[in-house]
């Protein structure tokens, strides 16, 4: 029987009123596996409405009890780690591995959310004048948002809501709608672990819901991970409602292959990060720029590509599962079609593969092009699919330049044995997260997830210190005490007794 999604309200899991309702599906076979419900007008505001009046009283706890919270739920969510996973595959086609994955990143930055009490530690200068100090207090905001996409069903909405609410914040999550069973069970773990009634809802829909969130009042803070048009859309709308913004967008990841670098290492990591989780993450590596004679590798990485095989979520010999949906299958056709027409050469083709039962899935095995060029459109878009573009310079100094003139700045990676070049590229390339013979460079949440440029709209961005400055003001308070002051305020404590 299908499952109809429910809303959490008021600390309760309810049906939506709604007539309006949409199909999630397995990605793998393409049947519906849920019926998620558009909220009503009426539906959000209570959420945000029950949120605001949630905040009074949340915002009151005591620091360490948030950070408990956290705790406890941390410890709920290692306990039914792969009863997540296991649901995540299910709603993602994503592999046992990849799911796992997910889960346990986002496990992370609940710890970190463990942190809270250091992490809002405000500052104090005795003497700023005569007699007088000053300090800083760091204090929450109220009602805070967070709309998330579908790749990353655990990892991206842990990444907001458990910073947000040990930061003394309450939240409202609008999960993708084509994954919205993994959110559910983050909010009934979320329960379980304490946390009070209000503290977080969980609303469901598509722009028409979103816009309501973004234009409403009482709502702070919005957190957007999605596409590039999203997330541009979503920072313009948010800011003309007077709202702080982070909003992640798209990605075009590049792997600088010196030729001093250590060829099994390239190979083996530009294979699992251009095509696991069939391409699709923000940080996924999607152009490999071989420099000067590494260029004569391309022939062995396509064969190792070759080997590469999609398949369902508990085949443990499927690297990677199928793609979101059979719309964003169509896409990357199209993206693969149209670099065939423009000169790119399809060294592997993955069009027209399928999973034996599962014929009807969004399956696409590894693609792989070279003789690319910056003028494609191949290029010049994200592809978000299990497709690896090969291009190639003569130069450290060239390939800084490629990367630079690309307008996205999310994660690139240089893969060499020499730390004079690792050392240049680092310093001069404009992208927020690099790696260093690391494909994947995503920081831990003690740090930030820090993407640049075209990749990310706002100040502030996730987890680590950053997003406690991002879910929080600061309060400075300057302070005089006169001491003639203190023999009268004795006396009156002696005729009070």
């Amino acid at each position: 029987m299908v499952q109809s999604v429910p809303l959490y309200i008021e600390g309760e899991f309810r049906q939506s009123a709604t007539q309006r309702w949409v199909d999630v599906t397995d990605p793998a076979s393409n049947q519906v596996i849920a019926k998620l419900p558009c909220a009503t007008d009426s539906e959000i505001e209570a959420a945000i409405a029950d949120a605001k009046r949630a905040f009074m009283s949340w915002k009151e706890v005591a620091t360490p009890e948030r950070a408990r919270l956290m705790l406890n739920y941390q410890h709920l969510l290692k306990q039914h780690h792969d009863e997540i996973a296991a649901l995540l595959s299910s709603e993602t086609g994503k592999t046992t591995v990849d799911a796992k994955g997910d889960v346990w990143r986002g496990i992370e930055v609940v710890e970190q959310a463990a942190n809270i009490a250091s992490l809002m530690m405000g500052e104090t200068v005795e003497n700023v004048a005569t007699d007088i100090d000053s300090y800083s207090l760091i204090q929450p905001l109220g009602v805070c948002c967070g709309i998330t996409p579908f790749n990353f069903p655990a990892m991206i909405p842990l990444w907001m809501f458990p910073m947000a609410i040990a930061c003394g914040n309450t939240f409202v999550l609008k999960p993708s709608e084509q994954v919205p069973l993994t959110a559910m069970r983050l909010a009934e773990l979320f329960e379980q672990a304490g946390a009070p009634k209000g503290v977080l809802q969980v609303v469901h829909g598509q722009k028409s819901q979103v816009d309501q969130l973004l234009a409403h009042p009482d709502i702070r803070t919005i957190s957007f991970v999605g596409s590039v048009p999203v997330a541009q859309y979503i920072y313009q709308t948010a800011t003309t409602h007077f709202k702080r913004v982070q909003a992640f967008a798209g990605a075009k990841n590049h792997m600088v292959v010196m030729p001093d670098a250590n060829k099994e290492q390239v190979l083996t990591n530009l294979v699992s990060s251009s095509v696991g989780a069939a391409g699709q993450r923000c940080m996924a590596i999607s152009v490999a720029v071989f420099v000067g004679d590494s260029k004569a590798w391309i022939p062995e990485l396509v064969a190792e590509m070759a080997k590469v095989k999609p398949g369902v979520w508990n085949d443990e010999t499927a690297a990677y599962g199928p793609l979101i949906s059979a719309a964003a299958k169509s896409r990357v056709i199209g993206l693969i079609e149209q670099g065939k027409q423009q000169g790119a050469i399809c060294e592997l083709d993955g069009t027209g593969y399928t999973v034996a039962g599962y014929e009807q899935g969004n399956w696409l095995a590894p693609t792989v092009f070279s003789g690319v060029t910056p003028a494609m459109e191949l290029y010049q878009q994200e592809i978000f699919g299990p497709v690896l573009l090969c291009m190639t310079v003569d130069t450290l100094e060239e390939a800084i330049a490629l990367v630079n003139a690309n307008p996205y700045g999310n994660g690139t990676s240089i893969f060499t044995a020499c730390g004079a070049a690792a050392r240049k590229y680092q310093h001069q390339i404009q992208v927020g997260q690099v790696g260093i013979n690391v494909p994947i460079p995503v920081p831990l949440p003690f740090f930030s997830f820090t993407g640049w440029r075209g990749s990310f709209y706002g100040d502030l961005h996730a987890y680590g210190k950053q997003a406690v400055r991002f879910y929080t003001e600061t309060k400075t308070v300057t302070a005089r005490w006169f001491d003639d002051d203190i023999p009268a305020a004795l006396n009156m404590s002696i005729q009070l007794k």
